[in-house]
């Protein structure tokens, strides 16, 4: 084990950190995450966002002798922190979908030669059989994973794909693990201790309140809050702002309007073009002025000091949420408000939201009817099957997670089916670098290719039948040409395989089981948008509460809080919903007899008429009938209630 003794004084750190990084001292928490890894221990860092967790794995990761393999699922965190990196002279790479066959090769060979000290990668990189038998043979000092509250079911981002790192990081041999998270409630960070067996004294948290910030809460109307918001951005100094909405078109219809107002406002959400987000994040960086009004998209991973103002145009999701986003303001430590317009109205999306996820009991039973019908060992689309229940892809991730913790499935490696390559050489001139039987076996999967416009493409499963081998010896032979720079290589068609722990013997008490699983997801959405209204209208200091939901009773009032400051929403008035009209009932019903399969029970027809879509309702076109999303202004149990009237 690659280790540096903890008997370096705090001095020789300091010094270290001022000469590599060019900071003055370490902030709160971060010598004591860091000593606990210079001596061999796994650690959780548990900081308020802008709390310097990242710190904490690239400071050791200049000490220790191993690769830091960091897991993020944020590109804009892994691009600007390998750039920073890069600058201050330390070796750090990213292996994403924006890199080109040739840099990801680059990158590999600078990881496999020992020169890249930080490496990083989005979780799903783990699906890449490629990737995977590349890292196993890489002595991994430190597992750093971002975000690890995505690993808990029971937090605000519940990811089913960190669950596995748990497994991979076993797999792997890493030495040890850092968690790095800023909203774990205490339920969340012990799920995050359990997982990766750290010790409750190794999970170092540092203070949630952040005396800096003012949080506010201005109950508004839908007609007036434009107003507000433009009469709030002028009356502060000229300075980085960002407004926060629920829906895409209202990022580019708010900043229209702020634009109007001769205000410097951009609008960032993800329909937009990666090139047009790319450049709204990098103006937005250099800016000393300027307005992004976006979705949650925005924000990620983004470390700029004097944000001066966040305003959620639309409530956040959740209390983590909320945390999340106002902790991008004032990390300098300078004054900065964070402030929610609310209008009651708004609620609705965000209800939809929650509901959007659950599907149909007859979709359910569709997915488990499915897995019935496999062998023991299997390989499926998570894309296909989703298409084939009739349920989003995330719900089939959580499902298939749920019966490995049940111990119906295991899962064994992904893979991908078809591998397409754009050969650089000649197959001749490929061919004339083997000898005897790898020559033979070179020709032969070059034979099996077939050229399509401009690439060939190797089915796996096909080509291993024929030649009579294991499909790994065909993916290192694509390996070894792409390696020498004879072929750029892609895949394409990732499936994931299983296998079967015990048999399936009860079809409707396994979907009624997974049903369940829904509801209660959709139920804990909803209770954590409660919690956020709470807050909002709440009669005591509202930042006190922020913290006590994270485990961090704070002694007295902030002062400068909506109810400190006796501004605070003494009640909420009913919410003026339009009802469901006699002509959208009427609808559904005619819509339902000719797609009983697609809108069978009220459920179905109220994801219909909320404008909450299932990927064969896209198929089938529904979404472009008139009556789809015709309801999409009123809750969802209001519709549902009309339904079964």
């Amino acid at each position: 084990m690659s280790t540096v003794s903890t008997t370096a004084s705090v001095s020789e750190l300091t010094r270290l950190l001022q000469e590599k990084f060019g900071l003055p001292n370490f902030r709160s928490g971060q010598l004591a995450v860091i000593q606990r890894l210079l001596d061999g221990k796994s650690a959780a860092a548990i900081f308020p966002t802008g709390g310097g967790k990242s710190l904490c794995y690239q400071f050791p990761a200049i000490l220790l002798d191993g690769l830091t393999l960091v897991v993020s699922p944020l590109m804009a965190l892994m691009r600007e922190q390998v750039d920073t990196l890069v600058a201050h002279g330390i070796s750090a790479a990213r292996l994403d979908s924006s890199l080109s066959a040739e840099e990801a090769r680059q990158v590999m060979q600078g990881v496999r030669a020992g020169e890249t000290k930080l490496l990083y990668v989005a979780p799903e990189r783990f699906f890449n059989e490629r990737f995977r038998e590349f890292i196993s043979g890489i002595p991994i000092s430190l597992f750093a994973i971002d975000e690890a509250h995505c690993i808990s079911q029971w937090g605000h981002n519940f990811r089913p794909d960190y669950l596995k790192l748990t497994k991979i990081a076993r797999q792997l041999g890493v030495e040890r693990v850092l968690a790095l998270t800023a909203t774990a409630t205490p339920t969340v960070l012990d799920d995050i201790r359990r997982e990766f067996s750290i010790a409750p004294e190794d999970a170092v948290q540092t203070e949630f309140y952040r005396s800096n910030l003012t949080l506010r809460f201005t109950l508004c109307q839908q007609k007036t809050r434009d107003g507000v918001l433009i009469e709030r951005i002028k009356s502060q100094a000229a300075a980085p702002t960002l407004v926060y909405v629920t829906l895409q078109k209202t990022a580019e219809s708010a900043a229209e309007k702020l634009v109007a107002a001769g205000i410097d406002a951009r609008p960032y959400h993800a329909g937009l073009e990666d090139e047009q987000r790319r450049d709204t994040q990098d103006w937005f960086m250099q800016s000393d002025r300027g307005v992004v009004v976006a979705t949650i998209a925005f924000g990620m991973g983004v470390d700029k000091s004097n944000i001066r103002a966040i305003y959620h145009y639309n409530p956040s999701k959740s209390l983590e949420n909320l945390a999340q986003e106002i902790g991008r303001a004032g990390r300098d430590g300078q004054p900065a408000v964070c402030e929610t317009l609310l209008v009651p109205e708004d609620r609705v999306v965000l209800e939809n939201f929650a509901y959007g996820d659950t599907p149909s009991l007859q979709s359910v039973r569709r997915f488990v009817e499915f897995l019935v019908g496999q062998p023991e060992r299997f390989y499926v689309s998570y894309y296909s099957l989703a298409y084939e229940a009739d349920m989003r892809d995330t719900v089939v991730r959580t499902f298939m997670t749920y019966l490995e913790l049940q111990e119906v499935l295991e899962a064994t490696a992904p893979r991908y089916e078809t591998y397409k390559f754009k050969p650089k050489l000649a197959s001749a001139d490929i061919l004339k670098h083997f000898e005897g039987e790898r020559r033979q076996f070179a020709s032969s999967v070059l034979a099996l290719s077939v050229k399509k416009k401009i690439w060939f493409e190797i089915s796996l499963p096909q080509a291993a039948d024929r030649l009579k081998c294991d499909r790994m010896r065909i993916v290192k032979m694509l390996d070894y040409f792409a390696e020498k720079g004879w072929v750029e290589l892609q895949v394409t068609g990732l499936v994931f395989g299983y296998r079967k722990l015990k048999p399936i013997t009860d079809i409707d008490s396994l979907s009624q089981d997974l049903y369940q699983v829904s509801l209660d997801r959709e139920i804990g959405e909803l209770t954590r948008l409660d919690e956020l209204y709470l807050l909002m209208c709440a009669d005591s200091c509202q930042s006190a509460l922020l913290s006590q939901h994270f485990g961090q009773p704070h002694a007295g009032e902030c002062g400068h809080c909506s109810v400190c400051e006796g501004t605070g929403i003494d009640e909420l008035p009913d919410p003026d919903y339009p009802r469901v009209g006699d002509s959208a009932t009427t609808g559904i019903r005619r819509l339902s007899r000719d797609k009983p399969d697609l809108l069978g029970d009220a459920r179905q027809q109220a994801r219909f008429l909320c404008g909450l879509s299932s990927p064969k309702m896209i198929r089938a076109r529904l979404t472009q009938e008139p009556l789809y999303g015709c309801c999409s202004a009123i809750p969802f149990d209001r519709v549902i209630e009309a339904l079964t009237e």
